[in-house]
């Protein structure tokens, strides 16, 4: 006589630990997607929505599995805490810039407990948040990019001046007057160079772009001698496509089959908008080169000297690369603490070799 089948085995407790914390992490998830469609509009809020009805399917896999366990679940992970919290204080690019990593970071290919299907799920849906983060990537370049930019080079490059000068020995007013005369020239400078630029990039535009030259000289140009097929060649067509697009532009043909071969006012509105408005990006760099250039100098604007005030900015420098490089990583979907220590290396790196530099030079004087 044979055993009866006593069924499937009950789940361990440390199984029972790792899908309630799942259950937890996944309604955190879909919470999220569900705060941020709510102040979106149109596709991005039915993409957003999808994401979040992805996540309760997940769910109820865990309830499944847990059965009377589903109740009472510990705090989602700290991450996800973390994401719904910003998510009420900043903008949705910074939150999905945070849920593509976590996405990313998903343990189900991992976990034997979790489906095919749901790690599947869970690497598309990295790319669904990846396209969205990068649409709004797109929205905040230009002045926004010579923003960070602007503070990261108003940091370093006074940061390093004003160790160099405190390196040579000189009195704490010739090192506060050379931190202002650097945090001026570098701050006009900054913002000379990005508005000339972003001009220059929005004039190579306007000289790139196809014009609608082609429509307005169609019905006065001679069907057997015309110089479309020449333009359309020009663009990059072979001589067959050039032919047949230049018999649409003159009506022989009703089909618009190359449309990317002509001027397309949405699509370079597109492109201006990324490359950002000049004035914008000079204003932009100028004041954010000044509020990251200020922060070396603030202690010597305080009154302190020496030695304690090399400590001091170093400090206050320190942090606020940190802090940059932070942002920097979480737009670009990085580690915001690897960004981050990489600007602090940089950094730190560049003023001692000035300081170095600095104390030889006031050796070499002395």
């Amino acid at each position: 006589m044979t055993e009866e089948s006593s069924g499937p085995a009950a789940p361990s407790p440390t199984q029972i630990r790792r899908w309630r914390k799942y259950l937890a992490d996944e309604i955190a998830e879909a919470k999220l997607y569900e705060d941020l469609a709510r102040r979106k509009d149109g596709e991005e809020r039915q993409i957003l929505l999808g994401l979040a009805a992805a996540e309760r399917r997940h769910q109820q896999h865990w309830r499944d599995l847990l059965g009377p366990h589903a109740e009472r679940l510990p705090a989602p992970s700290v991450h996800r805490v973390l994401l719904g919290q910003l998510a009420r204080i900043f903008g949705s690019v910074f939150i999905l810039a945070l849920a593509q990593r976590a996405e990313g970071d998903s343990p189900y290919s991992r976990d034997e407990d979790a489906t095919r299907g749901m790690a599947a799920d869970e690497e598309i849906h990295e790319e669904v948040i990846r396209a969205l983060a990068a649409r709004g990537r797109e929205k905040l370049s230009g002045g926004f990019r010579a923003a960070v930019f602007g503070a990261n080079d108003g940091l370093v490059s006074n940061f390093a001046l004003i160790m160099g000068m405190g390196g040579t020995g000189v009195s704490a007013t010739v090192v506060l007057l050379s931190g202002v005369a650097g945090l001026l020239a570098g701050a006009l400078s900054m913002a000379a160079g990005e508005f000339i630029s972003v001009r220059s990039q929005r004039e190579l535009l306007d000289a790139t772009r196809p014009t609608q030259a082609t429509l307005r000289a169609a019905p006065d140009l001679d069907l057997d001698h015309n110089e479309l097929v020449l333009v359309y060649r020009a663009r990059g067509l072979s001589p067959e496509d050039a032919e047949h697009r230049a018999l649409e532009r003159l009506g022989i043909f009703e089909c618009n089959c190359r449309p990317e071969m002509s001027h397309n006012p949405e699509e370079v509105a597109d492109e201006y908008e990324a490359v950002g408005s000049a004035w914008t990006a000079a204003g932009s760099s100028f004041c954010f080169f000044a509020v990251g250039a200020i922060i070396p100098v603030l202690p010597y604007l305080l009154g302190a000297e020496g030695l304690s005030a090399v400590v001091i900015s170093t400090v206050l420098v320190g942090l606020a690369l940190m802090a940059t490089g932070a942002v920097v990583g979480l737009l670009s979907g990085a580690s915001p603490l690897t960004r981050g220590l990489r600007q602090l290396g940089i950094g730190l790196g560049a003023a001692a070799i000035t300081y170095i530099i600095g104390s030889l030079l006031g050796v070499t004087v002395a």
